[in-house]
């Protein structure tokens, strides 16, 4: 008889994993116990050797689906002839990783149940079991029980118990086991907060057929609901959000729905179907988008779509039918979404004419996550619920843990632990004070999780975010400084854990330059410890600063002048020539018009030259626009640039510009000029690529920034580089805008601390 002591180390907390540990080990006749640790699952595991080798083998290669093993240590341990095999009380003491999973969408045989009038589960809208349910959301403390969660309070039945300690039950230790008898309960309130008689679903249902909107709560904060097909329930709900043109996601009931409305290929399928349940842009199907009203998605060739992930989701929508369902984020433009149900019935009071509230409590508030498949790989525009907290490997291992702060706009926070980088959920934008106290609240519960209070703290160079100013104010005895766009660089350089210089192209909206410029179109030659600045986009004058970016025609006009054409021929009929002159006198004078060389704004200044967009009423939708129509042409060619020499290069636009004005004049097809700038910029970045490749022997290139969320360019710059023999990564676990700096801090700090610096 031999015995071992086995840890396992990874995502192997709330998956089944003691489960499944304590049926192989009763499958082989084995002995002995397994544990919860705030580091890991503990296992000591008592037998004959055959047994023991057999047991190590299945434990590495037949874990469950959702688990993810990242390390096993294996020990001898002297026999203790105990017998059977047991799931031992959880120990805290010791260091804590955060093995906690991501908040999990309704399995296959909890659907079943959910509709099979035979169970006992028949409808119940919080059905869930080992392989479902929420984690993060509810999750107080670790290790991850169901004491630490906020699932406590709801004691459970002697049904429940029953299959909580039945070893051969799907619910054997499911911390979230529920049921009709001692589960959470739905309920629907008006909005004067009286309960509404009658199955809270079925009034829900019924007023969303009626034209009517609906709070609802889910597993990371509140969604609004209405019917995505009729035209006046998306106006009603755009104009009490106040959230004019920016896109609303859909659900849609099956991925027979989906085929019938978009273009969906077997790779998005996998991701709409897959645990994570994340929004997925699809690419319309015509003529049946068209039973979408245009008010969800106006102007854009993409579509928000993901399938029901919560029992109660499901419910709901078998209620409606085939009807498609608007499904937004529970909130007035630009708050975070509520979380708790007196915050939503005050925030979103005059949104929702309903509200189906529920008394499980969200300590965790996580937005939907958003992704698009590249081909290649898939693009996170936003990773959050399903994907957080997964951790991303660092390339370098730290000796203490470091806090990076990330940036003002799609703020992530993210801790870093040895080799392991802990991203935070998508916060949002720092402007709102809600946001703000969210982003605070939410750092401490991550270092309350991970067991950790960081000394060292990562930070954006611009001085006036909020992320900056609270690492400028916190007691941490190191901080380091990032520059913006190194922070891009060194994101993808850690997703891939690459070694050695690299080229990043960085290409974004704005970023705090080393010259007090605003950069956003850089050429970066270094690695996480140091880079410099190869080449940029010329620049221009930035006139009005934050509001060149809500009013394209200001970069249009700005680029005009700077191109030497009469820039009242940027400026649209509706734009007064009084507040043009301004903006001419605000350029010449210098006041209030940093220089730029921002991409984004570039996008800004073609997408007003084309016609196609002068006063944008969300962030990107220029671009967007834009992106739209460029997919909708093949080769255009491209319009001339020059490269300027010097250290560092600059790219010319002037030509470029000229060019556009040229077309725009000669009555080309916005579509055309789009197809065109998309490539012109792809093929300045090989030229720029090839010139440093030549001056400095590099061959690797990172593609970053904001910038490169638009697919029509990262595939076009990915294949033209490929081409010339550049090896060329994008990102794939994080988004390459500003929800993924906070990753890239971290990487350049801890390059710096292993250097000493």
């Amino acid at each position: 008889m031999e015995r071992r002591a086995i840890d396992v180390h990874g995502t192997v907390q709330g998956v089944g994993f003691r489960p499944f540990v304590h049926a192989l080990a009763t499958r082989l006749g084995l002995a002995g116990f397994v544990t919860n640790t705030g580091s890991a699952v503990s296992i000591e595991i008592e037998g004959d050797r055959d047994a023991l080798n057999a047991f190590e083998r299945d434990l590495r290669t037949s874990a469950p689906t959702l688990a993810h093993i990242e390390s096993v240590t294996v020990r001898s341990v002297a026999p203790v002839g105990e017998p059977g095999f047991q799931i031992a009380v959880s120990r805290t003491a010791g260091v804590v990783a955060l093995s906690i999973p991501a908040d999990v969408a309704t399995c296959a045989a909890c659907l079943v149940e959910l509709f099979d009038p035979t169970d006992r589960r028949y409808r119940y809208p919080f059905t869930t079991c080992s392989d479902c349910g929420p984690r993060l959301t509810i999750v107080t403390g670790a290790p991850y029980d169901r004491a630490q969660t906020t699932m406590v309070g709801f004691a459970m039945c002697d049904a429940c118990r029953r299959e909580y300690t039945n070893p051969s039950d799907r619910r054997f230790h499911a911390e979230t086991i529920a049921c009709p008898a001692c589960g959470p309960r739905l309920q629907a309130l008006d909005p004067s907060r009286r309960v509404v008689d009658g199955d809270p679903l079925a009034v829900a249902a019924a007023l969303i057929r009626a034209g009517g909107i609906v709070a609802l709560k889910g597993l990371g904060g509140f969604h609004l609901a209405c019917d995505a097909a009729n035209s006046d329930s998306v106006a009603a709900l755009r104009t009490r959000k106040h959230r004019d043109e920016k896109p609303f996601a859909i659900m849609l009931r099956d991925l027979h729905a989906v085929r019938d409305l978009c273009a969906v290929s077997d790779r998005e399928c996998e991701l709409l179907a897959s645990p994570a349940r994340p929004i997925v842009l699809l690419r319309r199907r015509t003529p049946r988008s068209a039973e979408i009203a245009p008010s969800v998605a106006p102007d854009v060739d993409r579509l928000g779509v993901m399938l029901p992930y919560t029992p109660t989701h499901h419910l709901l929508v078998d209620l409606i039918g085939d009807r498609p369902l608007v499904m937004t984020s529970g909130n007035r433009s630009d708050e975070p979404i509520a979380t708790d149900n007196d915050d939503a019935r005050s925030r979103l009071a005059g949104i929702a004419d309903l509200f189906l509230v529920h008394d499980r409590a969200i300590h965790v508030r996580c937005d939907d996550s958003v992704v698009e498949d590249m081909g290649s790989s898939t693009l996170f525009v936003r990773r959050s619920r399903g994907y957080v907290p997964a951790p991303v490997r660092l390339p370098v291992e730290i000796d203490e843990p470091v806090l990076a702060v990330g940036g003002q706009l799609k703020n992530t926070f993210a801790i870093a632990r040895g080799h392991h980088a802990y991203l935070s959920h998508h916060i949002g934008d720092l402007d709102d004070l809600r946001a703000l106290a969210a982003y605070e609240r939410d750092i401490e519960l991550f270092q309350s999780l991970l067991a950790v209070r960081p000394q060292v703290i990562a930070y954006d160079l611009h001085p006036d975010y909020a992320s900056t100013r609270l690492a400028l104010e916190s007691d941490a005895r190191v901080r380091v400084a990032v520059q913006h766009h190194h922070a891009h660089v060194a994101s993808c350089i850690a997703e891939h854990g690459l070694d050695g210089p690299v080229i990043g192209i960085a290409w974004d909206g704005a970023g705090w330059g080393t010259d007090e410029c605003v950069w956003g179109g850089e050429f970066l030659v270094g690695d996480c410890r140091r880079v410099e600045r190869a080449a940029h986009l010329r620049y221009v004058p930035l006139p009005g600063g934050d509001r060149a970016t809500r009013e394209p025609w200001r970069m249009a006009f700005s680029h005009a002048l700077d191109a030497g054409i009469d820039p009242f021929v940027a400026v649209p009929a509706s734009i007064p020539k009084a507040a043009a002159s301004i903006v001419r006198q605000m350029i010449e004078r210098g006041t209030n018009a940093p220089l730029a060389s921002s991409v984004g704004r570039l996008f800004d200044a073609v997408a007003s030259f084309a016609g196609v967009r002068h006063i944008s009423t969300y962030e990107g939708q220029a671009a967007m626009q834009l992106q739209a129509l460029a997919s909708e042409r093949g080769d255009t060619g491209t319009y001339e640039f020059d490269v300027e020499p010097g250290t560092p290069r600059r790219v010319d636009t002037r030509p470029l510009i000229r060019a556009i004005v040229a077309d725009v004049v000669a009555g080309r097809a916005p579509s055309v000029i789009a197809r065109r700038f998309h490539s012109t910029l792809a093929a300045a970045a090989v030229r720029v690529c090839e010139d440093i490749r030549t001056a400095r022997r590099l061959n690797t290139v990172v593609l970053t920034g904001g910038v490169f969320a638009n697919a029509v360019l990262s595939v076009e710059v990915t294949r033209r580089l490929a081409c010339e023999g550049f090896e060329v990564y994008r990102h794939r676990t994080v988004p390459p805008g500003d929800g993924g700096l906070s990753l890239g801090q971290l990487a350049v700090a801890a390059a710096v601390m292993k250097e000493g610096r």
